[in-house]
């Protein structure tokens, strides 16, 4: 499933949350927040979003 990395958008209420993932999952996640010019956070949001409104 392809995505689009977000603009950073003007801040929204937002909450704190830990995950826990594989050392090399989150290296991907780095090169591609890189690769970007952004964060780790807006690439892992950007996923998330993409996944959960892929079909609206």
């Amino acid at each position: 499933m392809k995505f689009e990395i977000k603009k950073t958008k003007e801040k929204e209420p937002a909450t704190y949350k830990s995950i826990y993932i594989k050392e090399s999952l989150a290296q991907e996640v780095e090169l591609i927040a890189k690769e970007n010019n952004t964060s780790f956070n807006n690439v892992v949001i950007s996923m998330i979003e993409a996944c959960l409104y892929s079909d609206k």
